[in-house]
Parts: structure tokens; C-alpha cells; sequence
């Protein structure tokens, strides 16, 4: 299945998201920096964004949601 790339905008606002969210967690045993530098690592390339979604349990996902813009989430949508 070919995903397309999503726009920097929408790229960087799902990246933010995510990371406002794992900033949320105790990093007492590195899970959250573990997390954090695959967050970093991502480029805007096919459906990368999508790796910052689909890292979150579904409680996790609705809070992201809660953050982003009406075509961050069309976009998520239309990669689900």
C-alpha cells in the first residue's frame, strides 16, 4: 500500500503531539527517552507520521487526537 507523505505542517504537529504526551510519563527506566529517540530519529517520509501515532495505546491516541488540527486527523484517517 503506497501512504502518502503528509505535509511538514501536519508532520511536525503529530511529532509535537507525541512528544507533549511522552512528556507527560516518569522516565525512570528510560522508556520515555527509548520512546523519545524514535520520535527524533523519524524523518517526513511516506507515513512516518503515522509512527507517532500508532505508538500510543488507544486512550494515548484519543489525547493525541485531542491536539491535533481537523487535517492531521483527516490524515490519520486516510492511513489508519
Amino acid at each position: 500500500m503506497n501512504h502518502p507523505t503528509p505535509s511538514a505542517e501536519i508532520f511536525n504537529e503529530m511529532k509535537n503531539a507525541a512528544t507533549k504526551i511522552w512528556n507527560t510519563y516518569d522516565n525512570q527506566f528510560g522508556y520515555v527517552d527509548e520512546k523519545m529517540e524514535t520520535v527524533n530519529r523519524m524523518e517526513n517520509y511516506a507515513d512516518n507520521a503515522m509512527v507517532f501515532y500508532r505508538m500510543f495505546d488507544y486512550v494515548n491516541q484519543q489525547k493525541m487526537r485531542d491536539q491535533l488540527s481537523d487535517e492531521a486527523i483527516i490524515y490519520i484517517d486516510n492511513n489508519l
